[in-house]
Parts: C-alpha cells; structure tokens; sequence
C-alpha cells in the first residue's frame, strides 16, 4: 500500500459539482488500496471575495484578522470535501492547517512553515480514512496565531505534508495538463514536458511559469518528494517532477523550455553616486519594505531594480524619501517590464544559445533591454507588451514545439 497526497486546486472545487467529481477520483484511488491525504484550495473566486469584503470596511485591515479571514476559504472547501467522500461510503476527516500540524513563522500574509506535525491526520489514515486538509494556511509556532502562506500556498501545503508523512508520491492536480515548453495560451504547439528534474522546475516556475509554486519546488527538492503535475479534467498522466535533469555532453545544450512574466516593474535611480555602500543602503531599503527583488543592474551612473508590480509602489516610495541623503538626481518608474526566460542545463557551454537569443528578439520586433545569464536560465526584460512575440521567437528558435497542436485548459488553480 502507498501513500499519495492528492492536491486540488481552486478550478478544480470551483463548484459543488466539480467537487463532487474530485471526491469520486479520490474514494476511487483509496479503493485502488491506497492511503490518501487530499489537499484543497478555496473555490473559485472566493479570496477575492473575501477581501472584497474586508476592502468594503477599510481599506487598511490589520493582517492579522486577514489571515483569520482568508483562511475559511479553504476550510470551507474541506469540510465539503469531506462530506462529498463520505457521501460515497468512504470514511474522511477534514483538518485545518493547525490541526493537520503546519506550523510557521508569524508573518502574516507571508508565512513560511517551519515544521510540520502531522500526528492527527496520521492517525486518521491509520484508521483508514482519507485526510483532507485545507491548504495555504498554518498556525505561527511562536504566537499560536493562524496565518496564510502567500502566493502558491496550496502546493507548498501538499509538498510540505507529502514530506512529513513519508509519501510515495504528491499528486498537484490543477486544470492544465501539466507542464509545457511555453505557456499554450501563447504558443499552440507548446510540448507537454514527461519529466522535469527540480533545478529546472524550480527556474521555470520562478521565471513566471505557474503551474506549481517555486516554494513548493524548492521544498520537494530539498526532503526529495516527488511531484506529478495533472490534470483535473482529463486521465493524462502528466508531469513528473523529480531528480535532476541529465546534463547535456560537453559542448551541447539541453533546452526544457520558454517561461514568462508580465508582471514586473523597474525603478530606475537615476546620477547616483560611485560608492559600494551607496548600493548597500538602497538594496536595504528595498528589503526594509519587504520588496522582492528579483536583479539589480548597476550602471556607471545609474542603477535598475526590478521586482513584482505589486511590490513597486512601496519600494518607490521607500527611496524617494532616501533620494537626498543618497545623492539620487532622479528617480524613474516603469510598470510595463517583462520579463522572458530560456530554461534549460547547460546554456553556456554553447555561446551559439546566446547569440541565437538576442538575434530572435531583434528579428521579432523586440525591444532588448537587459539580458542577464547563468548555466540554468537566460532572462531578457522588454516591454511587457512586446511578451508574446518574444515567447514565440525564442520557442521556434530552439525548435521546442510539439509534432501535434496540444488541448489544454486555460489558467491554474492556486
């Protein structure tokens, strides 16, 4: 008997019918002899709502109370979960994310898990019942406050328990059918990727692609759970992630595929001073505001952050009232970046990959304006508009396309 944690997100329980119908492949696998845990995300829409509801109150709720807040979206998902699996004759215990034994740092909003305690749901699935858990949320270690995990919360959940419980395999079950070469929604002829090892998923996944979070990623590499990527909607087999990649020989490149973001902003300091500790102290600044920031570009004169447009405005506001003591002339702000990654192993053994890189964007219309480069990733920023072309071209290029057009769902689940 093997035990898998199945993952499901928002899409997938979007209604009580589809709940339904999860809840059928799950007795159906714990009737394959099976030990199941199932993890849920809210339906739907229905953070959104909830903060819409906060929003119509103040504009400036305490995070605390927020995650309060936030954290009934997935529960109720699981408490219906439950009902629907013993509605089909099947014993099944719904756990929050405290009670499941997730515990975290207290950053609301933001935090991390520290550990996991998995004691209750283990004894559930000793009895024979399926464990499902609501997912994004925890309990802070310190202050015994509940708190929400932040964006891809849901799989970060499902990963962090398939390592504690010693699973055989996590199931992440969203409505796409696994991972791509390029986003489908752009690129028709993108390739449904069989295997992925960790190094490339997590590049992928942090370079925009979204269809497992870079948290959950870095944490089945690091405890070595192994993750399928699948369908809700379909019996394809997916995508399995684990291990690392082959390398390519000597001399070659091994390319997976194209990743990106939208999603982006630069702030632009503009005549500041030569001096490393100037760097220092605006880098600081950044961190002191909780900004993520994701490079930074040091010119002779000037210096380019860019990071995630929600994190912009506090950043921006964070250095305007530094620019004097810093000796900042001018500051610029852009919101339109973004940003196209090549992932694959060994991209710079072959100097022929960055060249065919810049001499596709320039052929598509693309306007280049950084490109930056390791053994893993290439990354070049353009105008956010200019993204799909830029995806395109560099698919074609690299010649990552199926032999036949791939069916897929739009969007992801959380």
């Amino acid at each position: 008997m093997s035990l898998i944690v199945q993952k499901y997100g928002g899409s997938s329980v979007h209604s009580t019918e589809r709940i339904k119908r999860v809840a059928e492949h799950v007795v159906a696998t714990r009737r394959q002899g099976h030990d199941v845990v199932v993890v849920v995300s809210a339906m739907g829409d229905t953070t959104d709502e909830l903060l819409d509801l906060a929003r119509a109150l103040t504009p400036a709720a305490a995070p605390r109370e927020l995650d309060v807040l936030l954290t009934t979206g997935e529960r109720i998902s699981n408490a219906l979960m439950a009902i629907a699996i013993e509605s089909l004759g099947t014993e099944a215990r719904s756990f929050s994310g405290a009670q499941a034994g997730v515990r975290t740092t207290g950053a609301a909003g933001r935090a991390r898990i520290v550990e996991v305690v998995p004691d209750r749901v283990r004894s559930a699935l000793d009895r024979g019942a399926v464990a499902v858990v609501a997912g994004f949320q925890g309990i802070s270690r310190d202050t015994g406050d509940v708190t929400t995990l932040g964006r891809g919360g849901s799989d970060t959940t499902a990963v962090a328990l398939a390592a504690a419980l010693k699973a055989d395999l996590c199931e992440i079950y969203t409505d796409v059918d696994g991972v791509y070469s390029a986003d489908p929604r752009l690129v028709p002829d993108a390739r449904l990727l069989e295997n992925v090892g960790y190094e490339v998923m997590h590049e992928l996944a942090m370079s925009g692609a979204k269809v497992l979070a870079p948290r959950s990623v870095a944490y089945a590499a690091r405890h070595q759970v192994p993750i399928r990527v699948r369908s809700s909607f379909s019996t394809n087999p997916g995508t399995m992630v684990a291990g690392s990649a082959d390398l390519p020989p000597a001399e070659h490149s091994s390319v997976t595929g194209v990743a990106h973001d939208s999603s982006k902003a630069r702030i632009t300091l503009a005549g500041v001073p030569d001096a490393p500790e100037l760097t220092s102290r605006i880098l600081h600044l950044v961190a002191d505001v909780e900004a993520e920031l994701h490079f930074a570009v040091r010119g002779r004169t000037d210096i380019s952050l860019v990071l995630p447009a929600a994190d912009g405005p506090p950043a921006l506001r964070a250095l305007r009232q530094e620019c004097a003591d810093l000796g900042v002339e001018e500051l610029h702000y852009d919101e339109q970046i973004g940003k196209v990654s090549l992932v694959g192993n060994g991209l710079l053994s072959h100097p022929g990959v960055l060249a065919t890189c810049c001499e596709t964007l320039t052929e598509a219309g693309v306007h280049l304006e950084t490109i930056t480069t390791s053994d893993i990733r290439i990354t070049a920023l353009c105008p956010a508009p200019q993204l799909p072309h830029a995806v395109r071209a560099w698919h074609t290029a690299f010649a990552l396309a199926a032999p036949e057009l791939a069916t897929v769902h739009a969007g992801s689940g959380r």
